[in-house]
């Protein structure tokens, strides 16, 4: 790369700090292993070849990419990645970003949406998740940090919006979406013979839209209410059904230094 920016054996020499025959041996060694010239070579100057123009353009790529997994490597002190499936933590997510970020100045935190059971923390996305799915949660420290109160989400236009509140019951003729791989809602939530009809969608865009549509109704945990504001969907409590566990994960083994800390704020943020 620096004989192509410098024009010379000599130049890119003198730049990287070796002599011009160590780069010379270098680049020919190269040529030898991939069986290309690279380098059109001639008294005055060096000009890279076609085939050296499509190497040079993807060692700078990889090179890029090298530099981004050293930063990826060494900024695990110094950044907090939260993840979640959907609605993060609801009415407290603001809250927390600012209080992380004026009692953590030197830890940036970041939220991370990933549509996994495990809100990203198995995919290697983030380092604790926010989850309220049915989970094994053996597989992973944790601590549950809330109960959230279920909700209804109907089309504006459905008769049961003029209620304060609904029951599962009220439910029963109508179509449910349901999110199988990371929502918080079950079949089994009705008796096995008074079950609403059901249609399965891929994540919560799908499941807001689906519900706008008129199409389907919905049942959610509270925190969607306050992060999936959306024209069309309105949400009534659910006042017999049993309310949604929200768990806190993160990795038995190296956790990130500042999941106790964490930890702590969020017990704060949800404590009464």
């Amino acid at each position: 790369m620096a004989v192509a920016e410098t024009g010379t054996f000599t130049d890119a020499g003198i730049e990287l700090g070796v002599s011009q025959a160590a780069v010379s041996r270098n680049v020919l060694a190269l040529e030898g292993r991939l069986g290309v010239r690279l380098l059109h070579r001639t008294s005055r100057s060096v000009t890279p070849t076609s085939a050296g123009v499509r190497v040079l353009a993807r060692a700078r790529q990889v090179l890029a990419d090298v530099e981004e997994l050293v930063r990826e490597a060494t900024s695990g002190h110094t950044r907090l990645r939260l993840g979640h499936a959907w609605s993060a933590l609801g009415r407290h997510t603001a809250e927390f970003q600012r209080r992380w970020a004026a009692e953590h100045p030197g830890i940036e935190l970041q939220l991370v949406r990933t549509n996994t059971t495990t809100g990203g923390l198995a995919e290697g996305l983030c380092d604790l998740a926010v989850v309220r799915t049915q989970l094994d949660l053996r597989r992973f420290a944790h601590i549950t940090i809330a109960q959230e109160d279920r909700y209804a989400a109907l089309p504006a236009d459905d008769p049961l919006v003029r209620k304060r509140t609904v029951t599962l019951a009220e439910l029963r003729d109508r179509v449910l979406s349901i999110d199988r791989r990371t929502g918080s809602t079950t079949i089994d939530l009705w008796p096995a013979d008074a079950r609403p009809r059901t249609e399965f969608n891929q994540d919560v865009d799908d499941w807001l839209t689906a519900i706008a549509s008129g199409r389907c109704v919905g049942v959610t945990a509270q925190a969607t209410t306050t992060q999936y504001r959306r024209d069309g969907v309105t949400y009534r409590r659910l006042r017999d059904a049993p309310p949604v566990d929200v768990h806190l994960i993160w990795h038995r083994h190296d956790p990130h230094p500042a999941t106790q800390a964490a930890v702590d704020l969020l017990t704060t943020l949800y404590t009464p």
